[in-house]
């Protein structure tokens, strides 16, 4: 048997969306063996996104065709159900759980209904089914509004007491900018490891309190504030980039220049502005301080994908909007992730921003695949077939 082979971790991933996470974690080395995805346009888009994606990694170019493993709601799948699906059956003695449940009840510029939103219970159920299936280790990813607001604050830190017994947990807040993509996005990241599994006793806390490591494989530190980033500018004048900006942190790595838009796919796929287009010519590139109609920077990174009800940021010197190839790039995804579906923009827009930054989870992945490497097995561990 391969080597490298033997020491691929299979993964259940909740939440799957547009495979974002999964590409990271599958970059890092990990084995991405089961999905849940309960928007069917999520999962039809995540099958072409992923399968395009996976066929160009492939040295054998052996046609790949990925779909969505199961399309039922969290709350409906039993975990004998999803062991049956991922592992025929019979639990591995290790693998692991990832997913980013719904964050729009707690995200600040949401509507904050909280683990009370019909969203918000997502992430209750999420942690509850990690009990259930007793991985190796889990991550969970959402918005920092999950610890910015009080209410919400109390819930989430019950919840993962509740997990204490089972799990060593550790949480940090990771931005995507500082893994190299033009992106200002903050967002909360829980780490659990098995006690059962591991000797997790000798693990020692850093100058914080934390015991996790998120911050190895960022690849700029403190970007936001260690670089002279551009004031707004008048729409169609001359605006110059900071050299000390590093370019893959601009917007402008991401544009497709006209000339490009139908030979890149998905790079033509955009919102064309209405009404009144010389009124947008007064919004100033770089003025991203409006409710709506934000206005990016070509050499300043964004503040999202996309924004408030599914808005797509203005171009910086084009009157349009962004394309769906142009917010995948901000996502960090490659170009031969491919949507293949035409038309669909807002359920197009509506998954990129949904999802996690590709380089961020590979990051965050790397790091997750280097600390589990060096813990400890505990010998009493044995495999089991799973009757829960």
């Amino acid at each position: 048997m391969n080597k490298s082979k033997e020491k691929t971790i299979p993964l259940l991933s909740f939440f799957s969306g547009g495979g974002f996470m999964d590409m990271g974690f599958i970059k890092a080395g990990f084995d991405i063996v089961w999905t849940n995805e309960f928007d069917h346009t999520f999962a039809e888009l995540y099958g072409q996104g992923i399968s395009s994606w996976k066929k160009n990694r492939s040295s054998e170019k052996i046609e790949t065709k990925e779909i969505i493993s199961n399309q039922n709601s969290i709350k409906d799948i039993t975990s004998n159900q999803i062991i049956k699906e991922a592992f025929d059956g019979k639990k591995p003695v290790k693998f692991g759980i990832i997913g980013g449940p719904p964050c729009q009840d707690f995200s600040i510029n949401g509507n904050l209904n909280g683990f009370q939103g019909e969203k918000g219970t997502l992430t209750d159920a999420y942690l509850y089914k990690i009990l259930e299936l007793q991985p190796s280790f889990f991550v969970m990813e959402n918005v920092t509004g999950l610890i910015k607001v009080k209410k919400n604050a109390k819930h989430f830190f019950e919840l993962l007491k509740a997990m204490e017994d089972d799990y060593l947990i550790d949480w940090g807040v990771l931005n995507s900018i500082e893994f190299g993509v033009p992106q200002s996005r903050e967002r909360i990241f829980v780490v659990g490891i098995s006690k059962k599994q591991y000797e997790v006793e000798s693990v020692s806390l850093n100058i914080k309190g934390q015991w996790f490591p998120f911050q190895e494989n960022v690849t700029h530190v403190n970007p936001k504030t260690n670089f002279k980033w551009p004031q707004a500018a008048q729409y169609g004048s001359l605006v110059l980039k900071d050299v000390d900006i590093p370019y893959e942190l601009c917007l402008e790595s991401c544009l497709v220049k006209p000339e490009e838009e139908h030979s890149i796919p998905n790079a033509s796929e955009y919102f064309n502005l209405k009404g009144d287009v010389e009124k947008f010519s007064m919004i100033k590139e770089g003025e991203t301080n409006r409710p709506s109609f934000k206005r990016l920077h070509r050499f300043k990174y964004s503040p999202t994908a996309c924004y408030g009800n599914n808005e797509v940021h203005l171009h910086p010197y084009q009157s349009r909007r962004l394309s769906v190839r142009e917010t995948l790039r901000i996502q960090g995804v490659e170009d031969s992730y491919i949507l293949t579906t035409k038309g669909m923009l807002s359920k197009k827009f509506k998954m990129i921003g949904n999802g996690v930054p590709t380089p961020l989870a590979e990051g965050l992945a790397k790091t997750l695949k280097s600390f589990i490497g060096g813990l400890k097995v505990k010998l009493d561990v044995i495999p089991v077939n799973s009757d829960n």
